[in-house]
């Protein structure tokens, strides 16, 4: 490129206006010497320092700056296939995934028009024909997962109004049709006679009649009863009677972020369709003060029979996952991974930038761990020592729904793990991480579709060993 325009690559890294800084962006006119109209060059940082994450990171922030000159069709190198010393199928889905994750809008509730439309067209170009196999998977693989994250961003930026439980349910419906999933959703009165009190004592307090959603890809064989990946729901939790302040509240529209999270991995799973079998399920419901809402010092049942004492009804989705936890162990599904925005708690001790892990199984959690080192997803273990549990003991019932404000998403993780059974289980908080209010690298506003790509590498690599 640099001798196709006259060396005056060469002459800006001399001149020193091409540093090669990781997200450093230059535009240089082609005015003719070849065919596209115009250049990025597009700065990686030190060679002995790229990764898969900074490839997606540089990719994102081109494409964007590609679109914000009006480019249409953009065209680009395999980064870090070749002085980068990365697999080509590695780079070309980190290229893949940076520029679909970087270039999302949501824009659905917006009449005026963007000052630049969409980037149309990304063409990977790779000179040598024996490795164009291998970009081809890379891209396939890293266009479909970059896309679910998409859709999960989609599901949690709408308005609540616009994303019920009902209509999460019809969601998961079209999911299941388009990419060959099964589909089942339980009514209120199913769910009274599977015993789900807690879910149902959330629920009581709503219009919206709640929906519990199960979505099921079988690519494995059909003694294995397989995985479980279970999302919190709340598709607008208000705190119920225990009423949040009115600060920020429409944020939590994006509560059932854990929900579109495990959904939008079944869709990878049904584009990719590996050897492995997964259950992904989904209470759904709103958290909502009413005549009829469940209240601080009510006593619930959950599926397992354990009962729960409300100290909180601002703690709620425990409620309804300990129902979901309980029936994928009646189930027999293992091993389990929850994702919800659980806990205040958690965005205190780990801010914005990392997401939470607790669990009870070390063999699990090292698997999740590096499914989010692959993913560029920043991911912390949190301790869970048995002494947590004494905060949660109830005096009126087996065990109250809030340990209290210290080391308040601990206790929440071991409140979950009353219900899990026997199974290797692993929950993540994303409180703090699912929500952005700036653009960085690939993450862009608004809901952040966090996870989405750690548990596909999760069960993908669970689908090859």
């Amino acid at each position: 490129m640099d001798r196709a325009l006259g060396g005056t690559i060469a002459e800006l890294i001399a001149a020193g206006e091409i540093k090669g800084k990781l997200g450093e962006n230059t535009l240089i006119h082609a005015l003719g010497r070849i065919t596209p109209k115009r250049i990025i060059v597009a700065g990686l940082g030190k060679q002995s320092e790229l990764t898969l994450d900074r490839i997606r990171r540089a990719t994102a922030e081109a494409c964007r700056f590609a679109r914000g000159k009006g480019a249409k069709r953009v065209a680009t190198v395999v980064h870090g296939a070749g002085a980068g010393g990365i697999e080509v199928d590695r780079a070309a889905q980190a290229v893949a995934e940076g520029a679909v994750l970087g270039l999302y809008t949501f824009r659905r509730h917006m009449s005026k028009e963007p000052d630049n439309g969409p980037v149309e067209e990304l063409l990977i170009v790779e000179r040598d024909e024996g490795r164009l196999a291998l970009v081809e998977k890379g891209r396939s693989v890293g266009q479909a997962i970059a896309g679910a994250v998409n859709f999960a961003r989609d599901m949690i930026n709408e308005p609540a109004n616009f994303m019920t439980p009902a209509d999460m349910a019809e969601t998961a419906g079209r999911v299941a049709a388009d990419y060959g999933l099964q589909c089942t959703v339980l009514e209120r009165e199913q769910m009274r006679q599977l015993g789900m009190g807690a879910l149902l004592g959330v629920a009581q307090g709503s219009s919206q009649p709640p929906k519990f959603i199960i979505l099921e890809y079988k690519g494995g064989p059909a003694s294995d009863r397989g995985m479980a990946l279970v999302g919190k729901g709340i598709t607008f939790d208000s705190g119920g009677i225990s009423l949040k302040p009115d600060d920020n509240m429409g944020e939590m529209k994006g509560d059932m972020a854990g929900g579109a999270t495990v959904m939008a991995v079944l869709r990878v799973l049904g584009q990719l369709r590996p050897e492995i079998n997964v259950t992904a399920l989904i209470p759904a419901t709103e958290n909502l003060p009413s005549g009829t809402a469940l209240k601080p010092g009510d006593v619930v049942k959950a599926m397992n029979g354990k009962t729960v004492e409300i100290v909180t009804t601002d703690a709620e989705g425990r409620l309804i996952l300990a129902d979901a936890l309980s029936y994928a162990a009646k189930l027999g599904l293992s091993p389990m991974v929850d994702v919800a925005t659980l806990t205040g708690a958690c965005r205190v001790a780990l801010g914005d930038v990392t997401t939470g892990a607790f669990g009870n199984s070390e063999d699990l959690m090292r698997k999740v761990l590096a499914a989010a080192q692959e993913a560029g997803e920043r991911l912390w273990q949190m301790p869970m020592y048995e002494e947590y549990k004494e905060q949660y003991k109830s005096e009126v019932a087996d065990i109250k729904n809030s340990g209290g404000r210290y080391g308040g998403a601990i206790t929440a993780a071991q409140f979950l793990g009353e219900f899990v059974g026997d199974s290797p289980w692993v929950h993540l908080d994303i409180a703090g991480t699912s929500f952005t209010g700036k653009e960085k690298g690939y993450v862009v506003k608004g809901a952040t579709g966090i996870m989405v790509r750690t548990l596909a590498n999760l069960v993908l690599a669970a689908g090859r060993s």
